[in-house]
Order: C-alpha cells, then sequence, then structure tokens
C-alpha cells in the first residue's frame, strides 16, 4: 500500500482497500483517485483531495462554529463564579471559612458520576439532540443562581450543574470524530476549543462591564449570571433544531458528499461508522494498559487547568490591582491560551505528531507556576504577569492534545465514547483539588497550591514521553515482525477494530 502525496489523510493502494456489507467498495481508477463504487461496478462519489476539501469547509462553517458557542457558554456558565467572587459573592451569600471552595468542589462529584451515563445517552440517540439538552439545562442552573439566597441554595444548583455539563465535552469530540477524518480534527478540536480560551477573556471583559452596573435591586454580580444565563437557554434551542444527527442526515450536503463523508469515516476514523453502541463491547478499551495511562495523563491535566480556570482572577490579584482591574487583566493571559492552543495543534496536524506537543504543553504550566512561585512578584510585575501567560499556554493545549491523541487511536466508536466520557470527566474531577488547595489562608501568594499545581505538570510531563516513547518503540517491533514498514495512514481504520490487539495496527503517536 502507497501513500498517495495529494492528499495528506488519504490511504491509497493499488487494489481495493475497503468493501463493506452492502456490497460497496473504494478502488483505485484510472486517473489514480479512490472512487466508491457498488457491487455491480458503479461509480457512486470520487475521493478526491479538491471534493474532501469542499466538504470539510462545509462542515468547518456550518458545525464547528455552532459547536464553538456552545462550548463557550459551558465555559461561562463553569467558570463565572470566580468573576462574581471579585465583586462580593461571599458576601451578599454570607459565605465563611472554606463554603467557597465547597461549592466549587461539589460540581465536580456529579460531574463525573454522570458522565459516562450521559455520554452513552449521547452514543445512543444523537450528539445533536444530547448536547443542546444539557446546554439547556446548565444554561438555567446558571440563570437560577440569581435566586441563591445562601450557601445551601448556591450548593445545590451547583450539584446540578456538575449534572448537566458532565459529558459535554466528551460528547463534542466524539461528535467531530464522526465528521473529520484523524488528521484533521486536532486543529479543528482546538478551534472549538479555543471557545474556552475566549470564553474566560470574554468572560473577564463582561464581567468587568457588569460590575460597572449600579443596582439596588439585586447585586451587581447577580447581572453576570442572568445574562450568561438566558443567552445560553436562548442558543440552545437554536442548536437543538440545527445541528444534524450525522453527515448522512445533514441537509446542507448532497447525496455524493453523503456518500464521501461515509467513506471518509470509514476508512480512517471509525472501524464501523454509526455502529449500534454496544455496552460490553465499549468496556473492552480498559483491557489495554495504555487506557490506564491515559487515564492517569488525564488526572495530571486537570489539576493545572482547573487550578488556572477556576483562580487565574486570584493568581492575578496577587499583583496588586483592584477587582476590576483584576478581572482586565485576565483578558490578555486567556487570549493568548487560545492562541498558544492553535499554534500547537495545526503544528500537530502538520507533523501528524501528538505527544510532543502534549509534553510541550505541561512544560508551559511548570514552568509558569514555578517562575510564579520562585520570584518576588511586587518587584517583578512583568515577569510575573508574563508567568500567568505560560500557565494558560500549558492548560488548554495538552487538554485538546492529549484528547486528539487517544482518540486517533481508537476506531470502535463505543469504545472511543467510553474512554473520553471517563477521562475528560476524570480531568475535571481534579477540579475538587484544585478548588481546594487555593485556601484563604495562603492568599495572596497561595505557594501551596502553585508548587502543587507544577508537581502535577511535571509529572504529566513524564508519562506522556513515556507513552510516547512505548508507542515509537512498539511501531517499530511490529514493522520488524512484519518486515516492512507501515505508517498509520496506510492501514483503513474498517480493519482496526480491536486496536492494538490487530497485527496491522499502529499508533498514532
Amino acid at each position: 500500500m502507497e501513500y498517495d502525496k495529494r492528499s495528506q489523510d488519504s490511504p491509497i493502494s493499488d487494489e481495493k482497500i475497503l468493501s463493506t456489507e452492502d456490497g460497496k467498495a473504494i478502488e483505485i481508477s484510472d486517473s489514480g483517485e479512490p472512487v466508491v463504487t457498488t457491487a455491480d461496478g458503479n461509480t457512486l462519489t470520487t475521493i478526491s483531495p479538491a471534493a474532501e476539501r469542499a466538504l470539510t469547509r462545509k462542515f468547518d462553517l456550518r458545525i464547528l462554529p455552532v459547536l464553538a458557542i456552545m462550548y463557550l457558554f459551558n465555559s461561562l456558565d463553569k467558570s463565572n463564579l470566580g468573576n462574581a467572587k471579585t465583586h462580593g459573592l461571599e458576601k451578599t451569600l454570607g459565605l465563611k471559612g472554606t463554603q467557597y471552595n465547597t461549592i466549587l468542589s461539589v460540581f465536580f462529584v456529579p460531574y463525573v458520576l454522570t458522565a459516562p451515563f450521559l455520554g452513552i445517552l449521547g452514543k445512543q440517540y444523537g450528539p445533536n439532540r444530547v448536547l443542546p439538552l444539557m446546554m439547556f439545562g446548565f444554561g438555567s442552573c446558571t440563570l437560577l443562581v440569581t435566586a441563591a439566597k445562601n450557601f445551601a441554595g448556591i450548593m445545590t444548583l451547583r450539584w446540578f450543574l456538575g449534572m448537566s455539563e458532565s459529558a459535554f465535552f466528551p460528547l463534542v469530540i466524539y461528535y467531530q470524530t464522526t465528521f473529520y477524518r484523524r488528521g484533521e480534527l486536532a486543529r479543528r478540536l482546538a478551534i472549538f476549543y479555543a471557545a474556552q480560551s475566549i470564553a474566560s477573556a470574554f468572560g473577564g471583559l463582561l464581567a468587568f462591564g457588569v460590575f460597572q452596573i449600579e443596582s439596588d435591586t439585586i447585586a451587581e454580580w447577580r447581572y453576570l449570571f442572568v445574562i450568561e444565563g438566558c443567552c445560553t437557554i436562548l442558543f440552545s434551542i437554536f442548536a437543538f433544531f440545527y445541528l444534524p444527527q450525522s453527515a448522512a442526515t445533514a441537509k446542507f450536503l448532497s447525496p455524493e458528499e453523503k456518500e464521501l463523508a461515509y467513506y471518509r469515516m470509514q476508512v480512517d476514523s471509525s472501524s464501523v461508522v454509526n455502529e449500534k453502541f454496544n455496552l460490553r463491547e465499549s468496556f473492552k478499551i480498559f483491557r489495554e494498559w495504555t487506557s490506564w495511562l491515559i487515564l492517569a495523563i488525564e488526572i495530571c491535566l486537570g489539576v493545572p487547568l482547573q487550578s488556572v480556570q477556576l483562580f487565574l482572577p486570584q493568581i492575578v490579584a496577587r499583583l496588586g490591582y483592584n477587582a476590576v482591574k483584576t478581572n482586565l487583566y485576565t483578558v490578555a493571559p486567556n487570549v493568548s491560551g487560545a492562541v498558544m492552543l492553535l499554534i500547537l495543534a495545526f503544528a500537530s496536524d502538520y507533523t501528524r505528531w501528538r505527544f510532543p506537543f502534549v509534553a510541550l504543553g505541561f512544560l508551559f504550566t511548570f514552568l509558569g507556576m514555578i517562575v510564579y512561585v520562585g520570584i518576588d512578584v511586587k518587584s517583578q510585575l512583568h515577569v510575573a504577569y508574563f508567568a500567568t501567560f505560560m500557565m494558560t499556554w500549558g492548560t488548554s493545549a495538552p487538554s485538546v492534545l492529549l484528547d486528539v491523541w487517544y482518540n486517533n487511536n481508537i476506531a470502535h466508536e463505543g469504545r472511543r465514547v467510553v474512554l473520553t466520557s471517563i477521562g475528560v470527566p476524570l480531568a475535571n474531577l481534579m477540579g475538587v483539588v484544585s478548588s481546594n488547595i487555593f485556601q484563604n489562608k495562603d492568599a495572596p501568594k497561595y505557594i501551596p497550591a502553585l508548587a502543587t499545581t507544577a508537581a502535577f505538570g511535571a509529572t504529566g510531563l513524564a508519562l506522556t514521553l513515556v507513552l510516547g516513547a512505548f508507542m515509537i518503540f512498539d511501531n517499530a517491533r511490529r514493522n520488524k515482525k512484519a518486515g516492512r514498514t507501515i505508517e498509520v495512514r496506510d492501514v483503513p481504520t474498517e480493519r482496526l477494530r480491536d486496536g492494538p490487539r490487530v497485527e496491522e495496527f499502529r499508533w498514532f503517536y
């Protein structure tokens, strides 16, 4: 099997490279382009680079922006407490001691417990339905915060917010794997995920504007939840009716484009496209030891990710600015985090390497935390502020690229959903750790919290390098056994249902 240089992600051979139960196949035409044919030899569609570019452009314009906006609201609704805290939330609700840390922590318990179940529901009934319903749920919880009067009220709402947000990101990842090839996924997911960094930046700007409101009716910080909650609910209704279940049902695609979309996935994403979910088969993913190592890396990723997302306003507050300026000064680090995420993701897709860029993200986090702890912030304000930029560089990129990395190596759709629905919430569960290591008694330096976060970053870096080295070694071992060099792109994913247990399997590292 040879690789066609005209299309970076297309496996090509001199013979039929894919056949299915319905008698259709992908063969090579006289012009050298893959074509989808029926059992009697009729051509259904041509898999040409130009046709694929036109198809992915439609997905980029019709689906990606909607998902990005949905995730922007998801991130706003999750992280707005940090902004509200700087403008009197604790005083209004009468929070004492560690109660603020408790309402942050409680979010992650239902988040982890319900994510696998909602992920399975998303696979069975379609992410296009389950995602908007989840969005409606967390938008409603955000809006209801305006009615919270005390610790018990805000605690209850945070619990249900965690439930309604739990499988959102895992389902979006799975949803995108049903439209994009493996080599196309990182940059698309990065564009989507950049919405979180933009949300953090926009959240700071929105908080800056909202906190200028002077009102005797309700506390100024409550307006933040009114605006974000209402916008989230309205957009969820639009998304429910707009998103297609799959490429096969997308109204904006022609019949030829639907055929092309289906066979792209069969060759370079899934072993069986739109396969019915089987619980027992799907949980076989945990027979592979690499799945457990990935979960360990998710844990190491979760602490820096949640620490920066939840406590960046408090970290920046050490620079000595007032509440309004503190929120404003969180904007630039978050925007730079989104830019760095896009740079690393595009570089990852271009090189078709994953683990070096995940490791680089962990390194950024580690260095940012260590610098912030090790300097005199008051006398070196510029260096300290730059360190907050490095913190944001090192949290977004590993999250995206780690999820893309292991999804690229799982052709079975059910197993992909299960591992993602457990791995992503597990990383978010580390918010329990983050929200309890940032103690008011350690303010404004938070040295124990920053040192702990740096340690998790260093451990994640080490584990990532170990897993990447294993994949390189194992591919070399498999090639030596086969007596020839086989690249990841040389083997259609239709043949890779059982993953590493298949002789032809090669790691996408």
